[in-house]
């Protein structure tokens, strides 16, 4: 006769104390996460004063940015750790919103495409920073950006318009250098995606990719995302302190600590500001609590839009894209795994190969 365990009897005093704990760290979480990112990391100096050179690495290899820097990647670790702890999604209330899944991508290549078109119009190539005077091509490179704009508004066979976003780095690498280049990596990481998980023909792009496509799909935009942010997070401020300082002095309602009347010198608000955008570049590479992620990530992205204006709106109407996206499959159970996916070497071969069904599940733990 096989012998059977005991079944553990069933209590639900347990389970509700369980919840509730994992209910009350949420909460705790979103919470600090908030105050924290109450610091406006997000204003992009160079879109509204005059460029400096950076480089100034000195800066950021002093005491304060290090440790912050240490402090950032333990906070992403643990980030990460507690994650597995909390049930997926881990805000039950936001679940009605992973009903827009199936037209994510239809969304998100409106928010790129807007972006791109509104560019053009303004004189702008791929962002605020980079003017089309300055373009290899002038008038024609904001021709061709307009144009796959348009496109992607349409919503029509987007894997070629995919591929467009991906031939204007080029230009924006003769214009502005490499640093230029990954400080747009977003856009990159959008196009991707759309290559990867087109909409469809259907209403509103309507589409149901794989799990093993909307993995690497969602895998590429976080990376690329990330990219952008750590980026930013160092060429603005960890190794460029004299364009923060030249931005604080022309915005100082940008310091918060000093508005609210705590005293705090302006070298160590721009690097308390660089280590909050590293904080959510690591925090989207991770993928982890992607609800929680992206409601603390909006404060300080939103916390500029008074001061800065149209400006402000169409240069980060992409990064608003990314955020809904990681939203909406983070508040799927069905999709809320994909979202925290990092492939192990295994699967990296496997996609090496293009043998995407050789990608192994996202588990409850990845």
């Amino acid at each position: 006769m096989t012998h059977r365990p005991p079944r553990t009897p069933f209590r639900p005093g347990r389970t509700t104390a369980r919840a509730a704990r994992a209910g009350t760290l949420t909460a705790a979480l979103t919470t600090a996460g908030v105050v924290v990112g109450a610091v406006p990391a997000q204003a992009h100096e160079r879109w509204f004063t005059e460029n400096t050179e950076g480089g100034d690495w000195g800066f950021f290899l002093s005491p304060l940015p290090l440790a912050l820097t240490l402090l950032v990647v333990a906070v992403t670790v643990a980030w990460r750790l507690v994650s597995w702890r909390l049930p997926r999604p881990e805000l039950a209330v936001l679940r009605p919103m992973g009903r827009l899944a199936p037209y994510l991508p239809r969304l998100l290549a409106v928010h790129l495409g807007v972006s791109l078109l509104v560019f053009s119009v303004t004189g702008s190539f791929l962002t605020p920073a980079l003017h089309l005077d300055d373009v290899p091509g002038g008038v024609l490179a904001g021709v061709v950006q307009a144009a796959i704009g348009i496109w992607l508004i349409t919503g029509v066979r987007l894997r070629p318009a995919a591929v467009g976003v991906v031939l204007l780095g080029p230009p924006a690498l003769l214009t502005g250098g490499p640093v230029a280049v990954l400080e747009t990596a977003a856009l990159l990481g959008i196009a991707l995606f759309l290559a990867l998980v087109p909409p469809s023909d259907g209403t509103f792009g309507r589409v149901q990719p794989s799990p093993e496509r909307l993995r690497l799909a969602l895998l590429a935009l976080r990376v690329l995302v990330a990219v952008s942010l750590v980026t930013l997070a160092f060429s603005e401020k960890f190794t460029n302190p004299e364009l923060a300082r030249n931005t604080l002095e022309a915005y100082p309602q940008l310091n918060v600590f000093e508005l609210v009347g705590i005293p705090m010198p302006v070298d160590t608000f721009i690097v308390v500001a660089g280590a909050v955008e590293l904080l959510f570049g690591l925090l989207v590479l991770s993928g982890a609590m992607p609800q929680v992620a992206v409601l603390v990530a909006m404060v300080p992205f939103n916390a500029t839009l008074v001061l800065f204006g149209t400006t402000e709106v169409i240069g980060h109407l992409p990064v608003y894209g990314v955020f809904l996206t990681l939203l909406v499959y983070g508040s799927d159970p069905r999709t809320a795994p994909a979202v925290s996916w990092l492939p192990t070497v295994a699967d990296l071969r496997a996609i090496g190969r293009g043998r995407l069904g050789a990608v192994a599940p996202a588990s409850s733990g990845a």
